[in-house]
C-alpha cells in the first residue's frame, strides 16, 4: 500500500512541476509577428486595425474601405494594392512598398511613410495631414498635388508634413 502512494505522490508532484513550467513558459514566450501574403485578395472592408503585419504582402489586393489604423505596416507590399478610402490613421508604413498602390481618398492623418517607395502610387483626393513622408520616392505630379493640401506635424516623428515632402 505504501508503494500506491509513494507512486500516487510522485504522479501528483510530476503533474505540479510540469504546470509551473507550463506557466512559466506561458508568461515569458514574446510573440514575434508573421509576415502573412494576402497576394490578389478581395478584403473589401477588412478590419486590421492595430496589428502587427511587419513584412506582409497585399500585392494586388482590393482592400478598398479597409481599416489599418495604427497598425505597424513596415516593409509591407502593398504593390498595385487598391487601397481607396482605407484607413491608415496613425500607421507605421516605414519601408513599404506602395507602387502603382491607390491611395485615392484613403486616410494618412499622422501615418510615418519614411523610406516607402510610392513611385506610381495615386494619392488624389487623400488625407496626409500629419503623415511623415521623409524618403518617400514620389512622381513629381504626385508631390506637386501632395503639397496643395500638406499640413501638420507628425505626432510620432515630430516632422513637419509640408517638410517631409519638400513643399514650396
Amino acid at each position: 500500500m505504501n508503494s500506491r502512494l509513494s507512486d500516487r505522490m510522485w504522479a501528483s508532484i510530476l503533474s505540479l512541476l510540469l504546470w509551473a513550467v507550463s506557466i512559466t513558459a506561458a508568461f515569458s514566450y514574446t510573440p514575434t509577428a508573421l509576415a502573412l501574403e494576402y497576394n490578389k485578395e478581395i478584403l473589401v472592408e477588412a478590419d486590421f486595425s492595430g496589428r502587427d503585419l511587419t513584412d506582409s504582402s497585399f500585392t494586388k489586393a482590393n482592400l478598398r474601405q479597409s481599416n489599418f489604423s495604427n497598425s505597424n505596416l513596415r516593409g509591407v507590399s502593398f504593390f498595385a494594392a487598391n487601397l481607396e478610402s482605407a484607413n491608415l490613421q496613425g500607421s507605421d508604413l516605414t519601408n513599404a512598398t506602395l507602387d502603382s498602390a491607390r491611395l485615392i481618398k484613403a486616410d494618412l492623418t499622422n501615418a510615418v511613410l519614411e523610406g516607402a517607395f510610392a513611385a506610381n502610387a495615386k494619392f488624389d483626393g487623400a488625407i496626409i495631414e500629419g503623415a511623415d513622408f521623409t524618403d518617400v520616392l514620389l512622381r513629381p505630379d504626385e508631390q506637386k498635388k501632395l503639397c496643395k493640401v500638406a499640413k501638420g506635424t507628425n505626432p510620432t516623428t515630430g516632422r513637419d508634413t509640408r517638410d517631409t515632402l519638400f513643399c514650396p
